[in-house]
């Protein structure tokens, strides 16, 4: 089976092919053409032949007439029938008689017809007669199955005839009887079978050698070229660009072939400018790519010494005010030491100076706890959560500096809120940097609104944090979630609750924004969606390793 398909798809572009159906189509009217022209030409020559033996018959019979006219003179009978049989041995002759106008046979070759009796004679004699002789022609097959051609000469009554001495026969008698001679047609049948099948062969020969001819002609003008094109055409659609075609000929076909050759060239040419263009820009693109990537570390490298520049002054700028309260008082006690004047009034002031010292160590600790939290990056634990509930635990924390500072707490929970996939804990953690955020910026009271609602067309929930305080200023609005920025007093922060805050929610695959105005009030809306899907590189080992 697997080599049948193979021959069966061979045989099929052959059959199919341009060659094929020129040759299909010559030798079919080849075949018509001279199967026509051999039949004429037969026919033609039977005709010929069947003419030039009844010409020749019909002299035969006027020759045996003629030839028995001085013996029917002459009432000669032996003489006649003599004359008559001498003809009658010769080649080609089956049979000669003679009957009267009663078709009475007289004289017979056949003694066996002698005196027996043949119908219609007279009515065929005057017909013949009437006819100019164009009836005197009969063919029919003897019992041996032979053709023979019969001819009637009627025989005539003559002046000569009536006036002689042997006078039997009324001068108003037209036909006194009939000569029917007899001739074989077998040599002429087989002579004429000979030119036909000669005629048969010869068309067949010159048939097979037209269609020889035919084939090598149409094999070497149409087939080989149509192949060579063929397999060129392949060729360079499997990619070899430049395939040349041998090119044989000066007419229409060989035009095609050059042609040919030169697309080919010209789609080589083509192909490797295009390879080369390709190569220089792919040499150009790389090398933009690398000057792009030594720029993009290069501005990296920037930023990070920056950031370490700027968080180091901002460290040292927050560490340096409680270490220089810590300094001054520790000296001054050390001086109280010194003199001895821990006692009374002194001893107090000394607890108080301890006092001062506790407190400002401990803020130097919160600071670099901060820094802490900002840098670690803090495994997230996904479960199913009421935001609602998360945002009613924050509020309990903190309700004290509600009652504290005179701001008016509204909520909104929307009541068909689905369960959320985040860490609570986290997101706690970013409602309350947002909710101390908005009660540092209404320090004489004001009105704080906290909603819940869902956005089904972006299948997430979102929270919603508005105060009516001070306002963030345009300058500094763009800036906002950026570290150590800050608007609070010097000592009340470092900068890092909003950046702590869109980093957890990018975690979460959420995001955080803000609208403000001056005088006004400012609105932080948290994205969260209900089905988090967590970076893979978010809770890395090597990250939460290398900020610890």
């Amino acid at each position: 089976m697997p080599e049948t398909e193979p021959i069966r798809g061979r045989w099929a572009r052959i059959t199919h092919s341009l060659s094929a159906k020129l040759i299909t189509l010559l030798l079919v009217s080849m075949v018509v053409i001279f199967a026509l022209l051999g039949y004429l030409n037969i026919r033609l020559h039977r005709q010929h032949l069947e003419a030039a033996t009844l010409a020749s018959a019909g002299r035969v019979s006027d020759v045996i007439k003629r030839s028995t006219t001085y013996y029917m003179l002459r009432n000669d009978r032996e003489g006649l029938y003599h004359t008559i049989q001498t003809m009658a041995d010769e080649p080609g002759m089956a049979k000669v008689r003679i009957f009267d106008q009663k078709g009475r046979i007289g004289y017979s070759t056949d003694a066996k017809e002698v005196n027996q009796v043949i119908g219609n004679v007279p009515q065929d004699c005057y017909l013949c007669k009437q006819q100019a002789n164009s009836n005197r022609f009969r063919i029919f097959r003897n019992p041996e199955g032979e053709r023979v051609l019969r001819v009637i000469t009627p025989i005539e009554n003559q002046p000569s005839c009536s006036n002689a001495a042997c006078h039997a026969h009324s001068s108003n008698q037209q036909i006194l009887g009939v000569l029917d001679t007899n001739l074989s047609l077998a040599t002429a049948d087989v002579q004429l079978a000979e030119s036909r099948n000669r005629t048969l062969a010869y068309t067949v020969a010159a048939m097979f050698l037209v269609a020889v001819l035919t084939w090598v002609f149409i094999l070497r003008v149409v087939d080989e070229p149509i192949t060579a094109l063929t397999k060129g055409t392949r060729r360079l659609a499997d990619g070899d660009l430049g395939y040349q075609i041998e090119v044989h000929s000066q007419d229409e076909v060989g035009d095609l072939a050059r042609s040919f050759n030169e697309m080919s060239l010209q789609l080589r040419g083509a192909n490797e400018e295009i390879i080369a263009w390709a190569k220089t820009l792919e040499d150009r693109v790389e090398e933009k790519t690398r000057e792009l990537k030594s720029a993009h570390d290069h501005v990296l490298h920037v930023e990070k010494m920056a950031s370490i520049g700027k968080m180091a002054a901002v460290v040292a700028h927050e560490i340096n005010n409680p270490l220089a309260g810590i300094l001054t008082y520790a000296k001054l006690l050390k001086k109280w030491v010194e003199r001895d004047e821990m006692a009374g009034d002194k001893l107090k002031e000394s607890a108080q100076c301890l006092d001062l010292i506790a407190a400002e160590s401990r803020r130097c600790g919160d600071i670099v706890k901060n820094l802490l939290t900002f840098s670690r990056t803090a495994p997230i634990n996904l479960q199913s959560t009421d935001l609602n509930s998360v945002v009613d635990r924050s509020i309990r924390l903190v309700r004290h500096q509600f009652e504290m500072t005179g701001i008016e707490l509204q909520l909104e929970f929307a009541d068909d809120l689905p369960l959320v996939q985040c860490d609570p804990a986290q997101v706690e953690q970013v409602l309350l940097a947002l909710v101390m955020n908005a009660i540092d910026a209404m320090p004489r009271g004001g009105n704080l609104w906290i909603k819940t609602r869902v956005n089904p067309a972006r299948d997430e929930i979102e929270l919603e944090v508005r105060d009516d305080g001070i306002g963030i200023s345009p300058e500094i609005l763009p800036h906002i979630f950026e570290p150590f920025l800050t608007t609070k007093e010097t000592g009340h922060g470092v900068g890092l609750g909003l950046a702590v805050s869109r980093s957890i929610m990018e975690r979460h695959g959420g995001n955080i924004k803000v609208q403000s105005e001056l005088g006004k009030g400012t609105t932080f809306t948290v994205m969260l969606p209900v089905d988090a899907r967590i970076p893979a590189a978010a809770d890395s080992p090597a990250e939460t390793t290398n900020a610890r």
